[in-house]
């Protein structure tokens, strides 16, 4: 059954990820230990896999994790999330070093690779859980977030309004390990061929002196 849904054709990453599976244990932030030097950022703009795949381009991104965050519910699971009642919306915990790269470029980063416009819909993914939200966690970070917008606005960057979600983060939660690092795992899934590798593709053409020269 699995193997099936991984290979079916689709038309979102919710149909595309393997069978659902509880998450056991409560994550939050300490899972992943941030090395010295290190910060994290995060934000949500769509399906996680895209999003983290985006993110682990840029150089001065020592790692991108998939999870979720900007709702109500404690420990959250995957088939929980995407069912639009936990109130999260999938996100990405961005680790990375502010003496190569600032949190306002993090941000540039949100904006340039997603539509700030569409209200719970990215691409073809639809749903609450989608939304895009460009979360802080000190009012540093959220006086970043709101002047970039503001200069997006000045600028009539897009023609429709900007809906982002500027929230400040209470808690993530890391997502099932199958998540983790799903389009580098899973290069001919149908979804990433789809929606995630053009995605990213865009992001490389129109931001080429963000992205790494080589592996970190």
């Amino acid at each position: 059954m699995r193997l099936f849904l991984i290979s079916i054709q689709i038309a979102a990453c919710t149909i595309a990820a393997p069978k659902p599976v509880d998450n056991p244990t409560p994550v939050g932030k300490a899972t992943y230990n941030i090395p010295q030097e290190h910060k994290a950022a995060y934000f949500a703009s769509g399906c996680f896999w895209c999003v983290e795949a985006v993110f682990e381009q840029v150089d001065g991104v020592k790692e991108a994790i998939s999870g979720y965050a900007g709702g109500a519910t404690i420990n959250p699971n995957y088939r929980q999330v995407v069912s639009g009642k936990t109130g999260h919306a999938e996100s990405i915990k961005v680790i990375y070093n502010p003496n190569k790269v600032s949190f306002e470029t993090l941000v540039q980063v949100f904006f340039g690779s997603h539509d700030p416009t569409t209200l719970n819909r990215q691409g073809p993914d639809k749903g609450t859980h989608y939304r895009s939200i460009a979360f802080y966690e000190t009012e540093k970070e959220k006086m970043t977030i709101e002047k970039t917008i503001k200069k997006l606005r000045e600028i009539k960057r897009y023609n429709n309004p900007i809906v982002t979600e500027v929230k400040k983060l209470d808690a993530f939660y890391q997502a099932e390990e199958y998540h983790q690092d799903f389009e580098e795992n899973n290069p001919n899934n149908p979804y990433i061929r789809a929606v995630s590798k053009p995605r990213v593709s865009r992001f490389l053409q129109a931001y080429p002196e963000l992205v790494k020269s080589d592996l970190e």
